[in-house]
C-alpha cells in the first residue's frame, strides 16, 4: 500500500470514530428517550448501524495493522510494478485500456483499479513497454501489448 493510501484509510477511520459514531450515539440516546425499547424500531436500527460501523472500523484497522508501505521512489519506472498505471492494447479487440495496479482495499474494477495480486496484475507485473503478454483469467485468455507505463 502506498503511504497516501495508508493515510487515506487512517483518515477514514478517524472520521468514522470522531464523527459518525457520535452521531449514531446521539440517535440511539434520542430513540431511547421515546420509551419501550422492545418495540422501538429506530433504537434497534441505530444499534444495528452502530454495530456495522464498528465492524467496518475494526476491519480497516486490521488491514492497516497488516499493511506494508511501499516506497514508490524505489520502484523501477520502466517496468510494471505496484502503483503503475498501464496503458495496454487488447490484441483480440484492438482496444486500448488503462489500468492501475493497487493494493487490497483500493481496488475498483469499474474505475480500472486492479489488485496487484489479481490474474491481470500478476500477468502485467515486470512487463516493459512494447512487451506482449497472455493472461489466463476465469473467462479465458487475455492478450495485451504494453503501450505505456506511468507512476503518479
Amino acid at each position: 500500500m502506498t503511504r497516501e493510501a495508508y493515510q487515506r484509510k487512517r483518515d477514514e477511520v478517524e472520521h468514522m470514530e470522531k464523527v459518525q459514531m457520535p452521531e449514531i450515539a446521539e440517535k440511539i440516546a434520542a430513540a431511547r428517550e421515546e420509551g419501550d425499547l422492545k418495540e422501538n424500531a429506530e433504537y434497534h436500527a441505530q444499534r444495528e448501524a452502530q454495530g456495522m460501523l464498528q465492524a467496518k472500523i475494526n476491519q480497516i484497522k486490521g488491514d492497516l495493522s497488516r499493511a506494508q508501505i511501499i516506497d514508490m521512489s524505489n520502484v523501477p519506472k520502466d517496468e510494471v510494478a505496484f502503483g503503475a498505471t498501464v496503458k495496454v492494447l487488447d490484441l483480440d479487440f484492438d482496444d486500448e485500456e488503462e489500468m492501475t495496479l493497487v493494493g487490497s482495499g483500493d481496488e475498483d474494477y469499474d474505475a480500472g483499479k486492479y489488485l496487484i495480486t489479481s490474474p491481470i496484475g500478476q500477468g502485467l507485473l515486470g512487463k516493459k513497454v512494447g512487451e506482449e503478454v497472455e493472461i489466463e483469467v476465469p473467462s479465458g485468455t487475455l492478450k495485451f501489448k504494453v503501450l505505456e507505463i506511468r507512476y503518479e
